[in-house]
This record gives structure tokens, sequence and C-alpha cells, in this order.
């Protein structure tokens, strides 16, 4: 399935662009796609599952090297770290792991715009130019899908801000209606 695009240009995030897309994240070709992992690296449900279907083997294996030597206890919230693409059309997957909903005493926005800040500024270490994002925590972890749109905008355009060499993030939705509360929050200025 070929994403259907709906661009939408800002003039505050230094020229890079935010689209926002419906499609499969997995045949994104960007530089980096953003898994929403959990916090074992190893593959999961949704998305991680997903991303770990469609890369094959190699991504499983750089995750348990990571797991070994970098993140024993698992990747923390709000943290991101990247690994190859393996089989994925984009040469990277940056891995972070969003909050669920209602655990993290009040700190649940903060932990999600953490997720997308850091995922953009690894890819920006890196000298990566483009991005494709899922919407984090939307799924199994409960994030209502208007409260995260908003901060998934505010925390893109922010950091876009921060990493000028970040040609465009692709706001990857999984269907028409999710993509549609995120235009309504940009149209509504975030």
């Amino acid at each position: 399935m070929e994403a259907n695009l709906i661009r939408i240009e800002t003039m505050d995030t230094g020229g890079a662009r935010i689209v926002v897309a419906v499609g499969d994240i997995t045949r994104e070709r960007v530089d980096a796609i953003v898994n929403a992992a959990n916090s074992t690296l190893l593959g999961g449900g949704g998305v991680d599952g997903a991303i770990h279907r469609a890369a094959g083997p190699a991504l499983l294996a750089e995750c348990r090297r990571l797991r070994e030597k970098r993140y024993p206890g698992g990747l923390p919230t709000g943290e991101a770290v990247i690994t190859t693409g393996g089989n994925l059309p984009a040469r990277h997957v940056i891995h972070t792991v969003g909050p669920i909903y209602g655990k993290h005493h009040g700190h649940e926005a903060r932990l999600l715009a953490s997720c997308y800040e850091s995922s953009i500024a690894v890819a920006a270490g890196l000298g990566l130019r483009t991005l494709g994002f899922p919407a984090i925590s939307t799924g199994v972890y409960g994030y209502p899908k208007k409260e995260a749109a908003a901060v998934a905008w505010k925390s893109v355009t922010t950091a876009l801000q921060r990493h000028p060499g970040i040609e465009s993030v692709r706001l990857v939705y999984f269907s028409e209606a999710d993509a549609e509360i995120a235009r309504a929050v940009e149209a509504s200025g975030g």
C-alpha cells in the first residue's frame, strides 16, 4: 500500500517539512524510521512487531547486542537508540520507548515529547536527514490520540528548530482517521 500524503508546510521549523501520511511505516523510504519499541528492544506487538518482522533477523540480533552491552535493564522510557534497518527500505531504525498512559505520575507528556526529541537528536547526530515516526504510545500504551498528536507536533517542531540538518519528518499514521486528528491539531496551532 502506497502512503497517501498530505503535506503540511510550517514556517517555524527552520525550513524542514513535517508531512502527515497514512501508510505502513515499514515501507517508508527515509533515512530512519522510529520504532515505538518496548523496553526489551526484542520486538513485540503493533508497530514494534511489524518493524521487527519486516527488518528480519539482523535487527533482532543487533537489539540483543544492545541489551547485553548498553541496556541490560532495558531502554528507559523517553530515550532513543539507533540500529541498522535490516531488510527495511530505511537504512536505520531508531528505537524509543513511549510512556504507558496513566503510569508515569503525570509525566507522560514530558516522556512522550522526549521520545520524539531524542529520536530526532540521534538522527541529527549521525547526519541523517529524513525520518518517519509512528504515533508513539497510542496503541496498547493507551495514550489518547488527540493529546499524543499535540505532543508529537509540538516536540517535532521544537526539535527541528534545534536540528536544522533534518529536512523532513513524516508522521505516519495507520488510519486516515488518526491522520485527520493530527491535521486538526496542526490546524489549531498544536
